[in-house]
Order: structure tokens, then sequence, then C-alpha cells
């Protein structure tokens, strides 16, 4: 019994340690940020209100051609997705963001949000914790939006 104790308050403060370690890692990330990456993070986050908006037109100019977005009911191409969001097939009504982070490799940047999702899908509103990924490619002097992926978490953030 003591002994399963002493492991169980172990694991804990090793988890606390580890949790202050990656905000640590995370405050001292967001002050070395550089024009690119702020400029990622700012078009995804416009990219998250022109999704609520269902403003196609500014999304149709952001998502690549040959771009795949994967959601918990399947995948598909960039015509679907315009279409699903123009039709109101699925309204991401309203997007939290709590965690946003960015890599730039040569021309790609992959970003990672934990968010929490409001959104009505097939007249249903829902609320979700997705950890999403998000791949843009440069082209051209900008940034297109080459992949689009939802996975959902087991646990809303910050627990």
């Amino acid at each position: 019994m003591k002994i399963t104790f002493i492991l169980g308050l172990s694991l804990f403060i090793m988890n606390v340690q580890g949790s202050c370690a990656l905000q640590k890692e995370t405050a001292s990330s967001a002050a070395s940020i550089t024009n690119a990456e702020q400029e990622i993070i700012h078009l995804s986050k416009q990219k998250w209100q022109w999704m609520a908006d269902k403003n196609v037109n500014k999304l149709d100019s952001l998502f690549h051609e040959k771009a795949m977005f994967v959601h918990m009911g399947g995948a598909w191409g960039k015509e679907q997705e315009i279409n699903v969001i123009k039709s109101g097939g699925i309204w991401y009504k309203k997007t939290d963001i709590h965690e946003v982070s960015v890599n730039i490799i040569d021309q790609t940047a992959v970003l990672l949000n934990r968010i929490t999702l409001l959104a009505e899908v097939g007249g249903n509103e829902v609320t979700n914790p997705f950890e999403v990924t998000e791949v843009y490619v440069k082209q051209e002097g900008g940034w297109k939006l080459a992949s689009l992926s939802f996975t959902r978490m087991l646990t809303p953030p910050g627990q």
C-alpha cells in the first residue's frame, strides 16, 4: 500500500515538473518568434475568422488547389471543403485558441493549434477539443494552406 502511494506521488511530482518545464519552454519560445512565424500565426487566426464568417472568397484564395482537409467524419479536397463551409454543412462558429506553435522548414510551415471549437454540424451545435495541424507552403511570395487536420482530444485544454 505504501509503495503504491509513493509511486503515485512520484508520478504526480514528475508530471508537475514536466508541466512547469513545458510552460517555461512555451514562454521562452514566444519571446523568440520570427516575423515569418508571426505571419503564419496571424494567417491562421484570420482563417478561423473567415471560416466562422463563411467567407469562402478569402478561403478560396488561401487554400492551395491540392489542399487536403481531415475531419472526424472524413477527408476531402479544397472544392468540397469550400462547399461544406458555403452550404453550412460545417459552420465553424467560434474557435478558442489555447496554444499555438509553428515551425518553418524551408518553404513549408507547420502550425499546431490546441483549440476548443464550437461548430454547427448537420444542424447540431457541438463543442470539441482539438489539436489542429495546419501545413502552409510558400508560393509566389505568399502562403497557401496545403493541409488542415483535426485530431479530437480526449480532454479539454488545460486538463
